[in-house]
């Protein structure tokens, strides 16, 4: 059980009978029959704590009560050892949806575009509509000036948004496959 230091003491009817229902930190549910009580003790729920949470239920009944306190934001912290273990919380980064999560894939090119940047800038930046190996259509931009794509050439696709283009977030590979490299101009 819990330390009384713990709880906060709520008066309950004299004679009425308590199950406790305990939920831990991996939020499996245990339940405890508990005899007649005065007074019933329920756990404060505050952020601190590093525990189960104890909650009173009338009878074998897990009512909406016991249910809400799954929801709670004391439940979803670590425990001590737990963060000792797994270390700090690290934000996992999102993969490419439309390339299943691979740095690259193999394209074709269905047409070129020019596309016009957002608000502050004003250029004419070169893309292509791709189909890419897994089927799906996309719109990825041609780093480098001037390029030598036409329909049906075969591209190398990386993700990487371009940050003045609203929906483009593809990038083409100079220099692999049919897409030349980039040449620099001589003097």
């Amino acid at each position: 059980m819990l330390p009384s230091s713990l709880l906060t003491v709520l008066p309950y009817a004299a004679g009425m009978e308590i199950n406790f229902v305990t939920i831990n930190t991996r939020l499996d549910v245990v339940r405890m029959k508990s005899s007649t009580f005065t007074n019933v003790g329920i756990k404060s729920l505050t952020p601190g704590f590093l525990g189960s949470v104890l909650l009173p239920t009338v009878h074998s009944s897990l009512t909406s009560l016991a249910w809400s306190a799954c929801c709670l934001p004391s439940c979803m912290y670590r425990t001590i050892a737990e963060m000792a273990i797994q270390g700090p919380f690290r934000k996992k980064r999102a993969l490419n949806k439309h390339m299943d999560g691979k740095p690259f894939m193999k394209a074709v090119v269905l047409k070129t575009l020019i596309r016009k940047p957002k608000k502050p800038n004003s250029a004419n930046r070169r893309c292509v509509k791709v189909r890419l190996s897994n089927g799906r259509e996309v719109v990825a931009y041609v780093p480098g000036e001037g390029h030598n794509l036409q329909e049906h050439n075969i591209v190398l696709v990386r993700g990487g948004r371009c940050q003045d283009l609203i929906g483009v977030k593809h990038k083409i590979v100079r220099g692999k496959f049919d897409c030349a490299p980039v040449h620099k101009a001589s003097r």
